[in-house]
């Protein structure tokens, strides 16, 4: 299965091709047996109690954490996309995400908040939160995320624009390194007029204008 923007996902900026294929399979007891390893080098047992099933937990949350790698925009669509007279801006905010920074696999927590103003055609309300999970449930930088979901819409829809805001607490930098607890992140990316007229992105960034502590 080659996780990568369709032929018609073809927007200026197709920042990353994930395939899943010509990979060696591994077995779910090669990942458990690499989790014991890694609690043997922690100094721990684990055959005590306490971790006996620890590897196999540690190997589905992992599962369950990454299955964005083994989605994709067709299936989650589902042909929800339809044609309709509306070109006023449409947004969803507040889409709470979870991911796992790539660099140290500990949890990225925050919002995403996603507009754009149909061209013709607009895609069910609820496949906007799962595009947003999907590309979450990955191994992430949050730059990359905020960019594969504005041009997953902008591919998708060709709509006039698109704009995403996504806001995220990083554990890695919160229970670690500089351990910053409250320091939060913003990145966003903008498409289309959203771009180039600043009327119609200051409202967006008005209507979703909070205090500075979002959670």
């Amino acid at each position: 299965m080659t996780l990568s923007f369709r032929s018609e996902l073809d927007s200026a900026k197709q920042i990353v091709s994930l395939s899943t294929q010509n990979k060696p399979t591994v077995t779910d007891e090669e990942m458990m047996q690499a989790v014991r390893t890694l609690l043997i080098g922690l100094g721990e047992d684990p055959d005590r109690e306490g971790l006996k099933d620890t590897p196999k937990r540690v190997m589905k949350a992992l599962q369950f954490l990454t299955k964005g790698y083994h989605e994709s925009l067709d299936e989650l669509l589902n042909c929800a996309v339809f044609t309709e007279d509306a070109n006023e801006m449409v947004l969803v905010r507040d889409i709470d995400i979870f991911s796992s920074c790539e660099h140290h696999i500990l949890p990225i927590l925050g919002r995403a908040h996603v507009a754009y103003i149909p061209n013709g055609k607009v895609i069910g309300l609820s496949k906007i939160a799962r595009i947003c999970e999907m590309y979450a449930r990955r191994l992430q930088v949050q730059e990359r995320l905020t960019l594969q979901i504005a041009d997953a819409l902008q591919g998708l829809l060709k709509p006039q624009g698109v704009a995403v805001v996504v806001e995220a607490s990083h554990m890695c930098m919160v229970m670690r390194g500089v351990q910053k607890p409250g320091s939060w992140t913003v990145t966003s990316a903008m498409r289309g007029v959203f771009s180039e007229d600043a009327r119609t992105r200051e409202e967006f960034m008005n209507l979703i204008r909070h205090n500075g502590n979002f959670h």
